[in-house]
């Protein structure tokens, strides 16, 4: 999709809702992808007609993003569906609502205080056994970018070795993956670990009052590259620290997703809505794949306070948590959406309470949006699974500017 005319992406987004509205409201495809773990209701097939190009745009739907955190390239995508047109091409006027720690996206979703929102799957599970009626319609980040970070000479190199140690954690919901470890590995977190509560930056490691820190692949990690070792005068490398990878240790789970209002999506309209807002949003993620650079500049320029070579490798790292996407961007894969549910069941706190405490039922997500999506981009000439997919060298400068 690199150096993409405006008028194909008009032809690629542009397109009717391709029948959006003869599919059944929250039920998935037909397709393998669907999971066992929660299968969503068959849907019609879309008639060929139904893919005619779209009425000419006169008034555009209003419509709110909630994201989970601040302006980043963690979001990259949306920005750059705004910022290139593609929700104006689909007849939206996206208006995306920041995050930050006192902000629960489901939530706000689930009360209407948005239209869409951005959830990791875990905690808006969570959130939907408690209530919260909403649905995954597309599921961007393929794995898990949590990582556990320590010094090298701390002999942490897997959680078995967590057994007496500081390990640090953020909390609200970002610990699943960190007790499923400990416990995977045989500990008990009530008291073979002690868990410490972990700002949202990398302070306490670097000063070496915890042994391990909670980090993402695209944010706290870097954070650590970007600090200057004060022994030597120059910033650390990677060959500093050990890290733990959560999705290698078979613990990680589905992060980053698309979530709608489930009792809105009994309304046709909103059933457009969402199929314009997901296919536009999933071109938005194309472009940042295939444009990495702009797409960090244009976080950049709505606000971030995030230095330029921070955001970029935000963004490659970004890029390698959504591709590649063998079946199609956006998709649920059966095998990971089954281990995220068998995971929150199973991983307890230390007041013995799971994340679940059963399977969410078939309204939980469907792949009807993002199939929909993959089948327009694809007619348009677009890769949708990123199988050539090459991360990019990023170079980080101290404190990320």
């Amino acid at each position: 999709m690199r150096d993409i005319a405006r008028s194909r992406v008009a032809r690629l987004v542009g397109v009717a809702v391709v029948g959006a509205i003869a599919l059944s409201a929250c039920g998935g495809s037909t397709t393998t992808t669907e999971s066992s773990a929660a299968p969503a209701a068959s849907a019609p097939a879309a008639s060929a007609s139904a893919a005619a190009p779209a009425e000419e745009c006169t008034t555009p739907t209003p419509v709110s993003l909630q994201l989970q955190w601040f302006v980043q390239s963690q979001f990259a995508g949306y920005y750059a569906a705004k910022d290139k047109g593609f929700y104006a091409d689909q007849c939206l006027d996206v208006t995306i609502l920041e995050g930050g720690v006192d902000i629960v996206p489901q939530t706000v979703l689930a009360q209407g205080g948005a239209d869409f929102a951005i959830a990791w799957v875990p905690k808006a599970l969570a959130s939907r056994e408690q209530g919260a009626l909403i649905t995954n319609v597309a599921q961007v980040f393929q794995k898990s970018g949590t990582l556990q970070v320590s010094w090298a000479d701390s002999g942490i190199t897997t959680p078995a070795d967590f057994k007496g140690k500081k390990i640090g954690n953020w909390g609200f919901g970002n610990e699943y993956e960190v007790f499923a470890a400990i416990s995977k590995a045989g500990l008990d977190p009530a008291t073979d670990v002690e868990l410490v509560g972990q700002q949202f930056d990398m302070v306490a490691l670097l000063n070496r009052e915890i042994d391990a820190a909670e980090a993402m692949t695209y944010n706290e990690y870097a954070q650590l590259l970007e600090a200057k070792n004060p022994e030597t005068g120059k910033l650390y490398t990677a060959e500093d620290f050990n890290v733990i990878n959560y999705t290698d240790e078979g613990v990680g789970m589905y992060q980053d997703a698309i979530w709608a209002n489930q009792e809105r999506l009994a309304d046709p309209a909103y059933q457009a809505t969402t199929q314009k807002f997901v296919t536009a949003s999933l071109a938005g993620w194309i472009y940042c794949r295939d444009n990495a650079q702009e797409c960090a500049d244009i976080i950049t320029a709505n606000g971030s306070k995030l230095g330029a070579s921070h955001q970029l490798w935000m963004m490659n790292e970004v890029n390698k948590l959504v591709w590649p996407s063998p079946a199609g961007v956006g998709v649920i894969v059966p095998d990971i959406w089954a281990q995220t549910v068998t995971i929150s069941q199973g991983t307890k706190n230390l007041e013995g309470a799971t994340v679940i405490t059963k399977a969410p039922d078939a309204e939980s997500f469907t792949n009807t949006y993002a199939e929909a999506a993959n089948a327009e981009l694809t007619a348009a000439g677009l890769n949708t699974t990123g199988d050539a997919f090459a991360p990019i060298t990023v170079t980080l400068n101290e404190g990320g500017s």
